[in-house]
């Protein structure tokens, strides 16, 4: 057993940092660390002694590789589902609005929950562990914590890039996407946290002056060698019309695209492709969050998260049976329910 914390919390200077504390488990957010840390956050936003937050992983191979989706498998056919989502949504509105700067060291493996935890944060720094993803369509389930703003953020067709495939980002490419603020190489991790600690000051400007001042050159952006083919083939209108143009488009690039859509949930597509492309119309993130919820909650209450789960963490037969089984199956209506309100659905805002 261990006996350490899931998550700690340490004064330094005028920070307040927070250090996800399951190395073992690549620090997989649990409901208990999400009760943990929205109080706290909450705490120091009202305390005139800390003037920013700083946030990282414990270990040196995650930063947070998501929720705790063997504790969501568990929960099937109880409440757990809505009431983890809700608590993890809330905290992601709080990190959005968050007063004060938020600097989230994003090291290592950040996916899922984790990339909730750190891109809605004033400061992300990416390094040279840095490999992000949202793999949510691979298990059955979509790119949540806030996906439907964050990726509608990214230059041209990235973000429905991203959302549907799950391809796995170096910290260049996180740069080049929007997810990420500035390049901190691994080895200047802790002087940066250091020069933040020693700070009499930390406004976002002063916090913004101190990461340059250790900030590198990441290296190639290797996304920007396909974005003109992202750029054609994700804007289309249908995630039938995104397969045929990449089968249009040939190449070795296009296929690997094909090949990996073909493994993803139908139904998990066709809510994204939707998800996505209404997100993009929503000016406020409380509402954003709110949608986000009646999908996750109409997702917990089906049957391709939990077949996901089995064949990607629980069996490790990497051979899910989606049901429906073929994009064709999965009509308008179908995909229009993952959109309709959810009982006792919390208020975001």
């Amino acid at each position: 057993m261990n006996d350490e914390p899931e998550v700690l919390f340490q004064r330094r200077g005028r920070i307040g940092l927070i250090i996800l504390n399951k190395p073992q488990a690549l620090n997989a957010l649990s409901l208990g660390m999400i009760q943990a840390i929205e109080p706290q956050l909450r705490y120091w936003a009202d305390d005139d002694g800390v003037d920013a937050v700083v946030i990282q992983g414990a270990g040196e191979k995650a930063f947070c590789a998501g929720g705790n989706i063997r504790d969501l498998y568990k929960g099937r056919g109880t409440d757990f589902g809505p009431s983890y989502y809700a608590a993890e949504y809330h905290l992601n509105v709080l990190i959005h609005t968050y007063p004060k700067p938020y600097v989230a060291l994003m090291d290592g493996i950040t996916m899922g929950g984790g990339v909730g935890m750190s891109v809605h944060g004033s400061h992300r720094i990416v390094t040279d562990r840095t490999l992000f993803a949202m793999p949510e369509t691979g298990i059955g389930l979509f790119p949540d914590v806030g996906a439907s703003w964050f990726l509608g953020c990214c230059p041209g067709e990235i973000g429905m890039y991203l959302g549907l495939t799950g391809h796995r980002m170096r910290a260049a490419d996180c740069l080049y996407a929007g997810i990420g603020d500035m390049y901190v190489p691994v080895d200047g991790l802790a002087a940066l946290v250091d020069a933040l600690s020693i700070a009499t000051v930390l406004d976002g400007d002063t916090v913004g002056a101190i990461v340059r001042e250790h900030a590198g050159d990441p290296g190639e952006m290797l996304l920007a060698d396909h974005r003109d083919a992202i750029d054609r083939c994700f804007a289309g209108d249908s995630v039938e019309e995104i397969l045929a143009r990449l089968a249009a488009e040939d190449g070795d690039w296009a296929r690997e695209q094909i090949g990996s859509l073909s493994g993803k949930s139908p139904t998990s597509l066709k809510v994204t492709h939707e998800q996505l492309r209404r997100g993009t119309l929503i000016e406020s993130f409380a509402d954003i969050m709110a949608m986000e919820y009646r999908i996750a909650d109409r997702c917990f209450r089906g049957h391709d998260l939990f077949e996901g789960i089995r064949a990607v963490v629980i069996d490790k037969d990497g051979a899910p049976k989606w049901n429906p089984a073929t994009l064709d199956a999965v009509s308008p209506a179908n995909v229009a329910k993952y959109f309709e309100p959810a009982e006792g659905e919390p208020n975001f805002g």
